[in-house]
């Protein structure tokens, strides 16, 4: 059954790759005939369904089915969130995805996925910044947490006391790091005093 099952998957990737997507897609649902609960299977037709046939709503069926036979599969799970994060529609459902993730398999790479997700779907910019410093306290090293929380920090929480450590961080973790230099450079002159103060009218204007 296993040489089967690696002829199938083989054989789709081949007709998928040379634009024969309907044929990937009938290969794989003909195996799954003979072996339904094969989960590497289904996850391949997922795949074909949702990038090459751009069927979003058969794809996310079949990982529907993958997480019905395997409730802790967190490879569906992230696959869902990556198709399903893309349209507030799907909010609800997403946030739901992502906490059963955060149960199971929590990691630094998820926590900052939520907190885009949070900042640009949900708009809820406080649980944004929380989700960034849990990514942040497990990875601390990793410039792209603390240039996204950052960022957060600058535009939408307007908390330049924070911006302003953070961008110190990540120039000790990047110096070569143009974009947040020059942010901290523009933070530096338009917010604080020359004693490093933040200024008071700060508060009220950009």
């Amino acid at each position: 059954m296993e040489d089967r099952e690696h002829e199938a998957v083989s054989k789709a990737k081949r007709q998928s790759g040379s634009g024969n997507a309907e044929g990937a897609v009938k290969t794989l649902e003909s195996y799954l005939e003979t072996d339904p609960h094969n989960i590497r299977t289904r996850m391949e037709l997922a795949r074909t369904l949702i990038y090459d046939m751009k069927d979003i709503a058969a794809g996310l069926m079949q990982m529907d089915i993958v997480l019905d036979l395997e409730p802790e599969n967190t490879e569906a799970m992230k696959a869902m969130v990556t198709v399903l994060a893309k349209h507030k529609k799907n909010n609800k459902r997403t946030c739901e995805l992502y906490e059963r993730l955060f149960r199971i398999s929590p990691d630094a790479d998820l926590y900052n996925a939520y907190a885009i997700f949070l900042r640009i779907q949900m708009t809820d910019f406080k649980k944004s910044a929380e989700y960034y410093e849990k990514a942040i306290a497990l990875n601390p090293r990793k410039p792209e947490y603390r240039q996204n929380y950052a960022v957060l920090l600058l535009k939408d929480l307007k908390d330049y006391k924070k911006a302003k450590s953070e961008l110190e961080m990540l120039l000790r973790l990047e110096p070569d790091n143009a974009s947040a230099k020059k942010n901290y450079d523009l933070l530096i002159e338009k917010k604080f005093d020359s004693d490093g103060n933040l200024r008071k009218r700060s508060l009220f204007r950009r």
